[in-house]
């Protein structure tokens, strides 16, 4: 995580909606496990106060009225956000889902589950896991075109099966009984291998091009 000390995670929300964004504000802040350090209703406004305020999860509404979460990933990665992202929404194109795990988001997190359950997939995401909502995973998988596959070793092969499960380095690292540096390791080779550049993006890969493989 990017500043935390323990296991206190940095949460900025980001949500058009004054009620709802408060109602989430007033549920985390209840929770020791997270630490509320900043929201807003105004991506300018988020988008000013990252530079100065280490997040370790940004919890960003898709729809924003005037624009949506796609749009404001370009600026993020342009400021070198390093925090994980966790789309929420009510409902969203099966391509915009596309193309947000593409461009590195951590999960998507529809309102229609329960508060325990986003508190959950909040220290999942901050964990490191994947966590993609099974509507929009399964458009996804459906919307996967074969394509010629790149040849992986076991042990690359076992991390993916992990990744797809969503565990975390340190789970995958206790299952293969190796060091979490050797599973980093074998991301890292796994990364330049396909050409990906973070895990959500890597899981979308082995869901598209080489879940045969797996």
């Amino acid at each position: 995580m990017n500043s935390t000390t323990a296991s206190v995670i940095r949460i900025y929300l980001l949500d058009d909606h004054m009620l709802f964004r408060e109602g989430l504000r007033r549920l985390l802040d209840s929770d020791e496990r997270f630490v509320i350090a900043g929201h807003s209703g105004d991506s300018t406004q988020m988008l000013a106060e990252l530079q100065k305020t280490p997040v370790d999860v940004l919890v960003l509404d898709y729809d924003l009225g005037k624009e949506n979460a796609l749009a404001l990933l370009g600026p993020l990665r342009s400021m070198n956000f390093t925090g994980k992202i966790l789309i929420v929404t009510a409902g969203l194109p099966d391509k915009d889902a596309l193309a947000l795990i593409k461009a590195g988001i951590s999960g998507i997190f529809h309102k229609q589950e329960s508060p325990e359950d986003l508190q959950r997939a909040i220290v999942e995401v901050a964990q490191g896991r994947v966590l993609i909502d099974q509507q929009y995973l399964q458009a996804v998988v459906a919307a996967a075109q074969p394509q010629e596959s790149t040849r992986f070793t076991e042990r690359e092969r076992v991390t993916m099966r992990y990744l797809l499960q969503g565990l975390a380095n340190k789970e995958i690292a206790a299952n293969l009984g190796i060091s979490e540096s050797a599973v980093k390791a074998t991301l890292q080779q796994l990364f330049s291998k396909t050409g990906v550049r973070t895990r959500s993006q890597l899981v979308l890969l082995a869901i598209e091009k080489y879940r045969d493989q797996l």
